[in-house]
């Protein structure tokens, strides 16, 4: 099979204005590409459709033994169940991991030869539903449509905002003599604040499993352009005060004082809020500073914790920090001078799958796992120095001493991870959210990567890809199944999560993780090597720390590391450069096999070859997301498998 399976363009111009700020207001922008914003809203509902197809068939809603294909594999017909009626695709093809990708146009075409175009993701959804392998109600259906909807409108509208934002960073580039992108930012920003502009400008395409990948149910266009990342936005955060008999936290050993922390860490703020309690007469040692999400404040803590206010366990006045959004939305990197540390708070809204709280678990597990992985990364040289962390130093969150009720407070809590280490760096390595390498340049509209391929300007060979791929696969696979078959810790690095630091000549040299509060550990492994874990247990709340079997935590490391991160990167890769279809499945089968021999000898043969197996030859689990959102989330532990990339080459 010769087909290439993802769609990458460049859609409209702008011209470069080499003074304007940075920040363009959105309803401006509006009126000037207003041409251009009726393109995008096309390309953007192509995308959703894309998205949904990918979706539908990858958890077997479709079924896709049912696709009958052309000759030459670049269509296919789809028939409808309970209907003499067929969907045509005029350009689709399967990818290695059962990877549907459909480029072309979606007609339906009845037993008499009728043919109509569908363009919605709404009628498409209408036309196949009674070909669903379940039945969804109204409810699950009518959500669904409304937030692609709501999705694919923020995406355009985020499309339209990068044309300015492209073209100037693209000037800014040429302005000083340079061609590559990644070179200007090396040579003239800081490390932290070239990582923090990669990742707000990746924040683009989202979860590639998720058809609402940029739904923001509740909020105004102008707010989505306010919040979020791909808009380049800042967001304060105000420094409310929590009283401390009302709280409960976790830090890690070196943090032994709240207050000296937090006071080293924001000097500017502390003195503020430490001022703002003294003027009401009230002792700051009796008191927290709790960061709150401006909008988040302002939306939700101001009504629901009105009790709490008046009650005066917590005050709402204080001083904002100024934060940029990165892409998880509402983890925050403070702008300032110098270094801080981010910021991981609740915001009240729906995206990909929940609302976004940040539970009792995520504040106690964060420091706890960070303090672990720190002394494994001590004991074993960080993985031939290829793995590093965001340690989540401290978590804090609102726990009511009288009532002992655990709920409310993963509405009103904080978790901080130390950046310093990551991003004062003396090793000349850029940190790039992985994300973000499938972005368009700013001003050849070619994925990112290729800027980091590229080196001497010139179209990389299927050899010099190969190779870049290689390195990049071994510096991905071999901390994280080292870690994970000798500690029983899977890290969940996935696109937003990771990191990958990359030297100067291009290519990948180590992993940066971060979000650990959501880790998924294997408790007899780990104590095998002399470590222990305490977990925290709630009931009604997922356990992180297993004892009885190792497949939660399997299960977190495929679905993270191998299929949304390494499988994506082969197939784009794939298509850019026009590769041989297997190629690259083929290169990561070595290199996870590779990283399997290297811990061979410290692992039980036993437990070895049944992991092997399981990463290289058995088919892959993920989260069954879409069925979940039709379903509307009535199960959250839903599951499905997809062919093993590494087994069917």
């Amino acid at each position: 099979m010769t087909r290439h399976w993802i769609t990458s363009q460049v859609i409209g111009h702008a011209q470069h204005e080499s003074q304007a700020n940075l920040l363009i207001a959105f309803f401006d922008e509006q009126i000037t590409h207003m041409n251009d914003f009726k393109t995008l809203i096309t390309f953007s509902r192509k995308n959703a459709m894309r998205r949904l197809i990918r979706c539908l068939f990858a958890e077997s809603i479709l079924d896709r033994s049912a696709l009958s294909f052309s000759a030459d594999e670049n269509q296919a017909t789809f028939a409808l169940n309970n209907s003499r009626a067929s969907l045509f695709f005029s350009d689709i093809a399967i990818g290695p991991a059962d990877t549907l990708v459909n480029d072309g146009d979606i007609t339906l075409v009845t037993d008499e030869g009728v043919r109509q175009k569908i363009t919605t993701h709404q009628d498409l959804l209408d036309v196949l539903r009674d070909s669903f392998d379940f039945t969804p109600s109204e409810e699950g259906l009518a959500g669904l449509k409304s937030d692609m909807e709501n999705s694919l409108i923020n995406d355009a509208h985020a499309r339209q905002y990068r044309l300015q934002w492209n073209a100037r960073l693209a000037g800014e580039t040429k302005s000083h003599g340079l061609e590559s992108f990644t070179d200007y930012l090396r040579q003239y920003t800081s490390t932290k604040d070239a990582a923090i502009l990669l990742d707000q400008w990746g924040s683009l395409e989202g979860h590639p499993y998720y058809p609402t990948w940029k739904s923001r149910p509740g909020l105004s266009d102008a707010e989505v352009t306010q919040l979020s990342p791909e808009f380049n936005a800042q967001v304060p955060l105000r420094i409310a005060s929590l009283r401390a008999d009302m709280a409960k936290s976790e830090s890690m050993p070196h943090v032994t004082s709240y207050h000296a922390w937090f006071a080293c860490n924001f000097p500017a703020q502390w003195e503020q809020w430490k001022a703002g309690l003294n003027s009401k007469g009230l002792d700051e040692g009796q008191w927290l500073p709790i960061p709150i999400h401006a909008w988040h404040l302002r939306a939700y803590v101001l009504k629901t914790f009105a009790a709490e206010i008046e009650e005066g366990i917590l005050i709402t006045d204080g001083p904002d920090i100024p934060t940029l959004p990165t892409m998880s939305y509402r983890t925050m990197m403070p702008a300032l001078s110098e270094t801080a540390p981010l910021i991981k708070l609740p915001i009240a809204l729906w995206m990909t799958s929940e609302l976004r709280s940040l539970q009792a678990k995520s504040i106690h597990m964060g420091p706890r796992i960070s303090t672990l992985i720190t002394k494994i990364l001590i004991a074993e040289n960080g993985f031939d120095q290829r793995l590093e962390i965001f340690p989540e130093e401290i978590g804090v969150r609102y726990k009511n001493a009288i009532t002992q009720d655990d709920a409310p407070g993963r509405h009103l809590s904080v978790v901080y991870r130390a950046s310093q280490q990551a991003f004062e760096r003396t090793d000349d390595c850029l940190p790039i959210t992985v994300a973000s390498l499938f972005t368009q340049l700013p001003d050849s509209g070619r994925p990112l990567f290729t800027d980091l391929i590229e080196r001497d300007g010139v179209r990389a060979s299927a050899n010099d890809v190969e190779s870049w791929f290689r390195q990049y696969a071994k510096v991905v696979t071999h901390p994280v199944v080292a870690i994970y078959l000798l500690y029983g810790i899977g890290l969940e690095a996935h696109q937003q999560n990771t990191m990958v630091l990359f030297s100067r000549d291009g290519k990948a040299s180590s992993l940066l993780i971060r979000d650990f509060g959501d880790g998924r550990t294997y408790a007899p492994l780990l104590e095998e090597r002399g470590y222990e874990l305490q977990p925290h247990v709630q009931p009604g709340i997922l356990p992180t720390v297993f004892t009885e079997d190792i497949e939660p935590v399997r299960m977190f490391v495929l679905d993270a590391a191998f299929l949304t991160h390494l499988h994506e990167i082969a197939l784009w890769l794939t298509k850019e450069y026009q590769l041989n279809n297997t190629r690259m499945w083929e290169v990561l089968r070595e290199e996870t096999a590779n990283a399997f021999t290297a811990v061979r000898d410290r692992v039980s043969p036993k437990l070895w070859e049944a992991e092997r197996k399981a990463f290289i030859q058995d088919p892959w689990p993920t989260r069954s997301l879409l069925r979940m959102h039709l379903m509307q989330y009535s199960n959250y532990r839903l599951q499905h498998t997809l062919t093993n990339p590494l087994n069917a080459i």
